[in-house]
């Protein structure tokens, strides 16, 4: 799938923009510029629905802006683990989450020399990338979720994981077995292209195991082409229908809202201002 020489899971997000539109970044190896089509942007806007829940008390996890994540703050008992998936120069998340519940936060990047640390935390740093098979391309080592939960001894075990991939999340979710999805209380990540034909078929897989509760659309990689999107990257919170309860009648969040941040601080927002009216 990955061409190396953009680096499409090199976590660099203020080069996100010229990753995701320019190299195209897609799923099971194909070009999201040479195979998307409107009607793939469509399908995948109409699964991005969020749901609102009666005991998700959100909150911003990690960096202010860019690198900052929503989770509910109170449905984290009981985490036995945590995972990172893409670190470049700093893992503030994995940092608060570790202080915050005190479990080892192992974090996943074949790419950065970056080595973060966390006073009062608990970091372990795997030079691998996530991805859908076991495999090395151009010497990054790659292996998928399940391998490495269960090379950690997490089998089983009630996890929190975080990524940000730039593209690869879509095939090493969709080789992810839902027995193993199953053991995430919360999912919370960056997803990167709207264009492949499968991605909203990725998100109808997860969407049986949890919730969309969030969506945020990234300001470094807006564009005024890929309707009805307004960016080519967004941050999505998903919640395991395990511990959430759906709330059919509650207020559902416009993205943008508090506690949601610009990524770039530097330049103008772009969330879509008719989100729910959008079809």
């Amino acid at each position: 799938m990955r061409n190396v020489s953009v680096n499409c899971d090199r976590p660099r997000r203020r080069v996100l923009a010229l990753v995701v539109v320019a190299a195209g970044c897609g799923l099971f190896g194909q070009s999201n510029a040479q195979t998307g089509t409107p009607e793939d942007r469509q399908a995948l806007w109409n699964e991005i629905r969020p749901v609102a829940l009666k005991n998700c008390t959100l909150r911003r996890y990690g960096s202010a802006n860019d690198g900052g994540y929503l989770m509910c703050e109170n449905l984290m008992s009981g985490i036995e683990s945590a995972y990172s998936y893409g670190i470049d120069y700093e893992d503030n998340w994995g940092c608060e989450l570790s202080q915050k519940l005190g479990v080892r936060i192992h974090q996943y990047d074949c790419f950065t020399p970056e080595r973060p640390t966390c006073p009062n935390g608990r970091f372990v740093f795997h030079s691998e990338c996530i991805g859908p098979k076991a495999e090395t391309i151009d010497s990054h080592p790659f292996d998928t979720l399940a391998n490495q939960i269960a090379k950690n001894g997490d089998s089983g075990k009630r996890l929190l994981v975080k990524m940000d991939v730039e593209g690869a999340e879509w095939e090493s979710l969709m080789t992810t077995p839902n027995e193993l999805l199953e053991q995430i209380d919360q999912l919370p990540m960056e997803l990167h292209g709207v264009h492949n034909p499968r991605f909203a078929e990725v998100i109808r897989k997860l969407k049986q195991t949890f919730y969309l509760v969030s969506i945020h659309f990234n300001n470094f990689a807006c564009s005024d082409n890929i309707d009805p999107f307004t960016s080519a990257a967004f941050q999505v919170l998903f919640v395991n229908k395990r511990i959430g309860i759906l709330d059919p009648d509650g207020p559902v969040r416009q993205p943008g809202s508090p506690p949601d941040a610009p990524d770039d601080v530097r330049n103008a927002d772009c969330q879509p201002k008719d989100f729910f009216t959008t079809k």
